[in-house]
C-alpha cells in the first residue's frame, strides 16, 4: 500500500493507492497556515472492512506532526478515530 499526498495550498487528499488501483482517499482544506479540516473520508468497496480509512488518517497525522500543523475533524469517520484513539489527539485543533 502506497500513500500519494496532492496539496494544492487551499485544499489537498491522501490516498491509499494498491497495486495502481485507489482503495481510498481522505480529503481536507487548509483553514490558514497551520490548520486542516478533516472533511471527507472514501474508501472502495472492495477494500471496506481492512482499516483503510484508518491508515490514511495515521498517515496524515504522521504529516501533521512533523509539520506543526493541527486538525479539525469534521468527518465523521476521522472524527470518530480521534474519539477512539487518545494517542492521535494531540493534533487537534
Amino acid at each position: 500500500m502506497e500513500f500519494v499526498k496532492t496539496d494544492d495550498g487551499k485544499k489537498g487528499m491522501v490516498q491509499a493507492i494498491d497495486e495502481g488501483k485507489v482503495a481510498g482517499e481522505m480529503t481536507y482544506t487548509w483553514a490558514g497556515n497551520d490548520k486542516i479540516i478533516i472533511d471527507h473520508t472514501h474508501v472502495d468497496e472492495a477494500y471496506g472492512g481492512q482499516g483503510i480509512g484508518k491508515k490514511i488518517l495515521i498517515n496524515i497525522i504522521d504529516w501533521l506532526r512533523s509539520e506543526s500543523v493541527k486538525a479539525i475533524p469534521l468527518c465523521p469517520f476521522a472524527k470518530a478515530q480521534f474519539d477512539k484513539n487518545e494517542e492521535f489527539r494531540d493534533v487537534l485543533s
